[in-house]
């Protein structure tokens, strides 16, 4: 049975709320959303004299899996959280060490994949089924061209 889809705005009124999941996994082949996700957890998760020592920037070309899996095990310092953000994350070779990871989360470390121009391979169920289980998997859907104009509409609304 397939799970239903993750929209936009659920994630957005869950973090309003302030009801983080440990893990955010972000992908499709529309960055906007996925920028637009990434860019409210790091500005708003965490108060600006926390971010120094509790915010961290990776990009997936630069660091393997079990690098990021020990960046989000570490405890945040002075803070409640501490947000790992990891960019390009379609680059991060072997993920065995993540899918590790997924089964049991930090509650205190909020990770923020970045997929972008893709998602993850159709062949790795188990993969996606251990994210769904340690919070979101949100897949952004290029809009058709149909859609642009109930869009642009609603977004010069809000």
């Amino acid at each position: 049975m397939a799970q239903p889809a993750v929209t936009y705005d659920q994630v957005i009124s869950e973090l309003q709320a302030r009801h983080f999941k440990p893990v955010y996994y972000l992908m499709g082949d529309e960055p906007y959303y996925i920028d637009k996700i990434c860019d409210w957890i790091a500005e708003n998760v965490l108060q600006p004299e926390e971010r120094d020592f509790n915010q961290t920037v990776l990009f997936g070309s630069d660091v393997n899996a079990s690098q990021i899996v020990d960046a989000a095990k570490r405890y945040p310092m002075m803070s409640e959280y501490q947000v790992l953000i990891v960019k390009e994350a379609q680059n991060i070779k072997n993920t065995e060490p993540l899918e590790k990871y997924f089964k049991q989360p930090m509650a205190s470390t909020i990770l923020v994949l970045c997929h972008k121009n893709g998602k993850i391979d159709g062949r790795k169920q188990a993969y996606t089924k251990t994210i769904r289980e340690a919070g979101v998997l949100f897949e952004s859907i290029k809009l058709k061209e149909n859609a642009l104009p109930a869009f642009i509409e609603n977004y010069l609304k809000a």
